[in-house]
């Protein structure tokens, strides 16, 4: 797979974080990097002082670097900013940061040598791992701290996460026959100054959410069945009148998913309810607005896949070309597409579970009381729904603003950050949160869905209670549930949901 340098696209995201991408830059990309490298080798012999190449860094920008210690300027770089903590990154995550990188280096404007980006491609081609601890980034200046411990396994003074293990650089290199990277000036401040973990944490767990958001469709219209709930809410003239795309687009979808159900039919006369609760007439309107939500994210976390995000920029242009001191470093678009994508998954989370409540609830879903056939005996979905209940309402800790919050780091010089890399890291843990309350759902769901026998539901929604039935039986009396939930959560995480939605109802939360 060649690297587009600015043009990567969703599906090519897709096929690095799964690891089926050899990236190459090919020879006539190369014309870039050899025209920015060329202007920060002259402006190196010079005596002008020019940031990041022969002075110091942050505060001490004023200080002079002797030509001699060039070289020895970026390695210190490299080696004082390697200060972080935590667990490190997984895999995917780390092959999306390694691809992002060597992507913006290679426009040219960041002034490395084309042996950087070869280097960078190179691990990936090999499949190596560089250990990336997950704690030490405010998101400006760049990903300072995990990226330098990316270029420390690139010098092979730092280490590879191989068979899970950490092991030091220097021998994994050599095992697969690749020479440690010896930086040049300016190389080690362009490695490590951008937004690229930030930006990779993001787009893992955007790429997560469009099969759980999937799988919340399919498990929602389920539920509306089961509690034998209306899809009068979901004609196509209420939405068209309000006139959101995503809302519009939702309605479709549960229309879709819901036609032909005999259960449907069995109660079109004689039902005395005349609306639904809300968790299930406004699935459109909630639902559709995360969506939008999710796409607008999409789009901006595409924008930033493709920036160059260093600090300073090289342009090729006039005689000697011009290096500028900016900005684009600071991660503020990328924690504002965090915080709105957390707030998405945090609310198709928090309606879910609302709707296990209802169906466990007799006097609302008119079923037995905790979907259970002698309840008092036997317990039924009693706990799973305070399960659920309990990581609705951890989302709604995590989903508070990170962007908010700015703490000023290097002596006030870098004053407002934009903490994206943990309003990115923490989508993570709100995806698992959620993807396990739509495991519950469906559960739930394909419990009820057995009480109205011999109706069946529609042509999809069997589909998806036959996928769940495969891996969960039905539950007569009370049993362990907690290896069920691990199974039916799977399917919300492996994409088998969001298959059955693009076949049933040709739909896609984000394109590619």
């Amino acid at each position: 797979m060649e690297l587009r340098p600015g043009a990567l696209t969703l599906a090519d995201l897709r096929a690095i974080r799964a690891g089926g991408a050899a990236l190459v830059l090919p020879d006539e990309g190369r014309g870039a990097l050899r025209a920015g490298a060329a202007v920060v080798a002259r402006a190196a012999r010079g005596e002008a002082p020019v940031y990041g190449v022969n002075t110091g860094f942050g505060k001490l920008a004023s200080t002079h670097i002797p030509a001699a210690e060039l070289a020895t300027l970026q390695q210190n770089l490299i080696r004082s900013h390697c200060v972080g903590v935590g667990p490190a990154l997984p895999a995917h995550v780390v092959r999306l940061v390694v691809a992002l990188k060597a992507a913006s280096l290679a426009r040219g404007h960041s002034g490395v040598r084309e042996e950087v980006v070869d280097a960078l491609l190179a691990v990936l081609r090999a499949g190596l791992t560089p250990r990336i601890p997950a704690q030490g980034s405010v998101g400006a200046s760049g990903d300072l701290a995990p990226l330098a411990h990316l270029t420390a396994a690139l010098m092979g003074e730092g280490e590879f996460v191989v068979d899970g293990r950490a092991l030091p650089a220097g021998p994994v290199l050599a095992r697969a026959g690749l020479a440690p990277l010896a930086l040049g000036p300016k190389e080690g401040l362009a490695l490590i100054n951008g937004t690229q973990v930030s930006t990779a944490l993001a787009i893992d767990a955007l790429l997560r959410f469009d099969d759980v958001f999937c799988a919340a469709l399919v498990a929602g219209a389920l539920t509306l069945d089961a509690a034998r709930g209306s899809d009068g809410p979901f004609d196509e003239r209420i939405h068209a009148v309000r006139g959101h795309p995503g809302q519009i687009e939702a309605a479709r979808v549960y229309r879709t998913l819901l036609a032909g159900s005999a259960i449907r039919r069995s109660h079109l006369a004689g039902d005395d309810r005349v609306q639904d609760p809300y968790s299930l007439r406004c699935q459109p309107q909630v639902m559709g607005a995360c969506l939008e939500s999710a796409r607008h994210a999409a789009q901006v976390l595409l924008r930033e896949a493709n920036a160059v995000t260093d600090n300073p920029l090289v342009f090729a242009d006039g005689a000697d070309g011009t290096l500028l001191s900016g900005g684009n470093f600071h991660a503020e678009p990328v924690a504002l597409a965090a915080d709105a994508l957390a707030l998405a998954i945090a609310e198709v989370g928090a309606i879910a579970e609302r709707r296990i409540a209802m169906l466990i609830d007799s006097t609302v879903s008119r079923l037995p009381p905790f979907l259970t056939a002698d309840a008092g005996l036997n317990s039924g979905f009693m706990i799973a729904h305070v399960t659920a209940a309990a990581l609705a309402s951890e989302n709604k800790s995590l989903a508070h603003p990170a962007s908010v919050d700015s703490l000023p780091t290097s002596a006030n010089q870098e004053d407002h950050v934009s903490m994206a890399t943990f309003a990115a890291r923490r989508l993570g843990p709100m995806l698992d949160n959620t993807a396990h309350v739509i495991g519950i759902e469906l559960l739930a769901a394909a419990q009820g869905i057995e009480f109205l026998r011999p109706l069946a539901s529609s042509v999809a929604l069997e589909r998806a209670h036959a996928l769940l039935r495969s891996c969960c039986p039905s539950m007569h009396t009370d049993r362990l549930l907690a290896p069920e939930i691990a199974r039916a959560t799977a399917l919300v995480e492996d994409g088998s949901l969001a298959r059955l939605a693009r076949e049933h109802a040709g739909f896609a939360a984000l394109p590619g």
